[in-house]
């Protein structure tokens, strides 16, 4: 991508931005929020059509005004929300849409599964073509859209947050799927904001600010404190200078507090003046958690305590 700029009314989303990806490679695009990076990706699915600018491909222009034209020039996308249909097999997620024939009209199912089996055994996915897709985790569909990419002989693919809702076992698990990819000759566009990520999978790193392009390296020639203030144009230290913060008297207290099948015997005490990180992955219960103190969602067990007092929080005006 060479020199690329979208304009929207009153914004300049991208200006002049250059953006180079070498086959078998995996290319981490980075950037705070609002940099730019979903906006260049989007040009380079059609969704967007550049103002200016120039998409080459092995050296030769290529014109691209709409998903389906960056499909047949080998493009694909793994989104963050995964566009599956959990009531049908994981081989027609594949082909949806596209499913073999014959008798020109019926689906050839049997032709549909081989094809299906035969794509993940060359991906190592050991995944039953048959088996429904809401079966799977979360891990297990992102292997199956990566595979789907695959299917149309996509030659660069682009990953947006890929490991968000992902456990550790799961997200190396991905890994070693790109690195299969990588060694079938196809290129990754990596979007995320975890950096020990990018310093683990990714080969090159491009960062954009503000809609202009800032550099492009090697990551082995990069760490965190130089790629950190390529993304915000300082050093993170003076960003969020240490401030010193006295932890004083805990002011609420929850002890093995549970609401129904959402969590269970959950305990914490938040001090005066301290933040309390509350983590986990998607369905882990941090938000029913915070639901049951604002009193959204009725507690089932446990005690809640406000300064020492054991308070009875049945609804938000409680709270």
């Amino acid at each position: 991508m060479i020199d690329v700029s979208k304009v929207f009314p009153g914004v300049k989303a991208l200006q002049n931005i250059t953006f180079k990806l070498r086959p078998g490679t995996v290319h981490a695009l980075m950037g705070e929020n609002g940099a730019g990076k979903s906006t260049l990706m989007k040009c380079l699915l059609g969704l967007y059509q550049m103002n200016s600018g120039k998409i080459l491909k092995y050296g030769e222009e290529i014109i691209i005004r709409d998903p389906l034209e960056a499909a047949k020039n080998g493009i694909a996308m793994i989104h963050q929300e995964l566009s599956t249909v959990n009531e049908r097999s994981v081989a027609e997620n594949i082909f949806l849409g596209r499913q073999p024939t014959k008798v020109r009209i019926f689906i050839d199912h049997k032709k549909m599964y081989q094809q299906a089996e035969e794509l993940l055994k060359s991906l190592n996915i050991d995944i039953n073509p048959y088996e429904k897709m809401g079966n799977l985790t979360v891990a297990k569909m992102q292997l199956i859209e990566i595979a789907k990419a695959i299917s149309y002989n996509s030659e660069i693919i682009i990953m947006d947050e890929p490991t968000s809702a992902l456990t550790t076992k799961e997200v190396e698990q991905l890994f070693n799927m790109i690195r299969n990819l990588k060694s079938k000759g196809v290129s990754i566009i990596y979007i995320s904001h975890k950096l020990d990520e990018i310093f683990e999978i990714a080969d090159e790193v491009t960062v954009l600010r503000d809609g202009h392009f800032i550099g492009t390296d090697y990551v082995k020639n990069m760490n965190v404190s130089t790629l950190i203030t390529m993304m915000v144009g300082r050093k993170l230290d003076e960003m969020y200078p240490k401030v010193e913060c006295p932890i004083t008297d805990v002011i609420m207290e929850v002890k093995n507090l549970s609401a129904g099948d959402a969590f269970q015997d959950v305990s914490f005490e938040l001090r005066r003046g301290e933040i309390l990180g509350l983590a986990g992955l998607m369905g882990a219960g941090r938000t029913e958690v915070l639901e049951t103190l604002f009193g959204l969602r009725k507690k089932t067990s446990g005690q809640i305590f406000i300064k020492g007092e054991e308070a009875d929080i049945k609804d938000p005006a409680d709270a």
